[in-house]
């Protein structure tokens, strides 16, 4: 694995989000799924820094950022983070649910973002606490299990899921996976109050008009490759791409193919954007 970057920290809306700021040129902010943290990236980070300037950060509530999971805060939290960095545009990469926020935020920022990239996204019509549509997992049954027996069970079972599941044999990758998940705070499942959000998120995306690539693994879900085939439907401008000999986490499986495609795509779209 590459080298461990330097964490920076950022206060905004009373919590504190790690985040790391690596590399020179167009902003690329990567922005991981449901469980994940900024790790997720190592890979990509190091393969994209020499050609654009790299920022991926812990969403609020997971990795080492503090505060509740909540997709309605992530579009501000990213907000603020522009702020922070003297961000004019920058490109958007959101895995899983992830995609949700960077949808959502480009929905209501649109001239902040010059391009898209959604790697396995979600169902779009309602928000849960487990970050995901039903189609794709018992999220009740986890947020039971949880209450009732304790993270520790909840990892043991959600590390056998179809969506955390590594088709590669890279040990490194496995660990990596594994670190993240027993990193994975669990605030949205523990918290007795409920989902964190619970309205519906990116209304109004189809209005996005930046080109957008969506992205699946050849091995995804077919729940997965059927919404991406919805969103390239709903989107003016979309490419698809499928990344061979890949699960859901295409870019723990095959992150050569993952990181030649995103980079094709960010090339093809070149935009300005503030550099160190």
């Amino acid at each position: 694995m590459p080298a461990r970057s330097s964490d920076l920290y950022l206060e905004t809306g009373g919590v504190r989000l790690r985040y790391r700021d690596e590399g020179r040129g167009c902003a690329v902010i990567l922005v991981h799924g449901w469980t994940l943290d900024l790790d997720q990236w190592e890979l990509q980070a190091a393969a994209l820094a020499g050609e654009f300037r790299v920022i991926r950060l812990d969403r609020r509530g997971f990795g080492l950022s503090s505060g509740l999971p909540s997709i309605a805060a992530d579009a501000a939290d990213l907000s603020a983070l522009y702020r922070h960095l003297g961000l004019e545009c920058a490109a958007l990469v959101g895995m899983s649910q992830g995609a949700r926020a960077v949808l959502q935020f480009a929905t209501s920022r649109p001239r902040m973002v010059s391009c898209l990239i959604l790697d396995g996204p979600p169902h779009l019509g309602t928000a849960d606490e487990a970050g995901s549509s039903s189609h794709d997992f018992p999220n009740e049954q986890y947020r039971e299990l949880t209450q009732t027996q304790g993270l520790a069970a909840f990892r043991r079972e959600w590390s056998e899921h179809a969506l955390t599941r590594l088709r590669t044999n890279d040990p490194q990758a496995h660990m990596l996976l594994a670190r993240m998940i027993a990193r994975y705070p669990g605030r949205d499942l523990t918290d007795t109050a409920g989902p964190a959000d619970a309205v519906p998120v990116a209304q109004g995306f189809e209005s996005v008009n930046r080109p957008v690539l969506v992205v699946n693994g050849e091995f995804d879900l077919d729940s997965r490759k059927r919404f991406a085939k919805q969103l390239a439907l709903q989107l003016p401008y979309v490419e698809h791409a499928e990344i061979p000999d890949a699960g859901h986490l295409c870019n723990l499986d095959n992150p050569r193919a993952y990181n030649e495609t995103l980079k094709g795509f960010l090339r093809r779209h070149e935009f300005s954007s503030t550099g160190h």
